[in-house]
């Protein structure tokens, strides 16, 4: 059983590659890694093509996230009925991915700070443009999101096998 996830930025250049290259790790790391089909997009095609940004990537990765993103794409709506997990990096990208969902997948996407609620954030601020500060912030919060969201996925699974809630 794959498991999709697509993480979803404005330009699909920061957040989204960051939030990627996180969960792709803890994957990784609880030994699951297998079991997941983590894809990127971008809600706005001005990056469409274009490598994630240099910045995200040094800052994911000086903290031991493997980045690996790929080219930028430009989020299609039959990817919110093909993804199991859609997962939006704030609300304008939640929105647009909403109006743009296949009839019956309007509800499907969801932000990913929905999963770290304790934090007290609901948008992971774009931090385009910014310093390495501002990614670093945005790195805060996309790895208290992340936990949440491969904790949310691990422990469906567990009750879906009948192994019950994680110990």
């Amino acid at each position: 059983m794959t498991i999709s996830v697509l993480f979803v930025s404005t330009g699909g250049i920061c957040r989204a590659p960051m939030a990627a290259g996180v969960f792709r790790t803890f994957a990784r790391r609880g030994r699951i890694e297998h079991m997941f089909d983590i894809d990127i997009a971008g809600t706005f095609d001005g990056h469409v093509g274009e490598a994630p940004s240099l910045l995200a990537h040094e800052v994911t990765e000086r903290r031991g996230y493997s980045f690996g993103a790929g080219k930028v794409r430009s989020l299609q709506p039959d990817d919110l009925a093909r993804y199991d997990h859609s997962i939006a990096m704030d609300r304008t990208n939640l929105a647009a991915m909403r109006w743009m969902a296949p009839a019956g997948c309007t509800d499907r996407p969801q932000l990913l700070m929905r999963h770290a609620h304790q934090v007290g954030a609901t948008d992971i601020v774009d931090p385009y443009g910014g310093s390495v500060a501002d990614y670093e912030r945005a790195l805060d919060l996309i790895e208290k999101g992340c936990a949440g969201l491969m904790m949310t996925i691990v422990q469906a699974l567990q009750k879906s096998s009948g192994q019950g809630a994680a110990p």
